[in-house]
């Protein structure tokens, strides 16, 4: 079996070699670790994804909005990727964000899981009929397991979710209720304990 580290470097060194900066080579090879490292098919993508990369020629995307469209060329997931954690402090501000048209959509995957954790929020990505919980970049809850090439997508959504308890207040209060249980009662040896020197003077 592969190791991470055999994974990052291998990978990163493939991304330059089909054509890209060393800076995004360095990007994709932490995807590839950490999208393993999830369980999903990360190498996998990025062989096919790279293996036509120069002669496919993928739309460029710059400055992302709430509704992005490729028509006839699909965005190029790397690039998508790399700018949206660029703008993501200002793209949590919006509801939702639409893309349409997006190659080799779980080379952008990664990419949301990392902006997770930049702006502290969970993330609700959908591709397609695919849907990814992300989790701050700790963890992904994700109704698609499949170990297969995903090569094109009709629409992928972004919804950032608020933070919010999972819990009602009186929930909270009951639980501390029970937390004081294991308070310790202050007593007057407790008190002299906690009072410094004590009665013993050594100078």
């Amino acid at each position: 079996m592969k190791t991470l580290s055999e994974i990052d470097t291998t990978s990163k060194r493939a991304a330059r070699g089909a054509g890209f900066s060393w800076g995004i080579a360095e990007e994709v090879g932490k995807n590839m670790r950490l999208i393993e490292l999830f369980g999903l098919p990360g190498v996998k993508n990025l062989n096919k994804f790279l293996k036509g990369y120069k002669e496919k020629e993928f739309k460029k995307v710059t400055l992302i909005s709430d509704t992005n469209n490729a028509h006839k060329v699909p965005f190029c997931p790397i690039i998508l990727g790399t700018n949206f954690i660029d703008q993501i402090n200002l793209l949590d501000q919006k509801i939702n964000i639409q893309i349409s048209n997006v190659a080799f959509p779980i080379l952008f995957l990664p990419f949301v899981s990392r902006a997770s954790e930049i702006i502290g929020k969970r993330i609700f990505l959908k591709i397609d009929e695919k849907e990814f919980l992300l989790n701050l970049n700790q963890s992904i809850y994700s109704n698609y397991l499949k170990n297969e090439i995903l090569e094109i997508c009709n629409t992928v959504n972004i919804s950032f979710i608020e933070n919010n308890n999972s819990f009602n207040e009186n929930e909270w209060k009951e639980l501390y209720k029970l937390s004081e249980e294991t308070f310790v009662e202050e007593t007057d040896s407790l008190k002299i304990g906690a009072a410094g020197a004590g009665l013993t003077d050594n100078d």
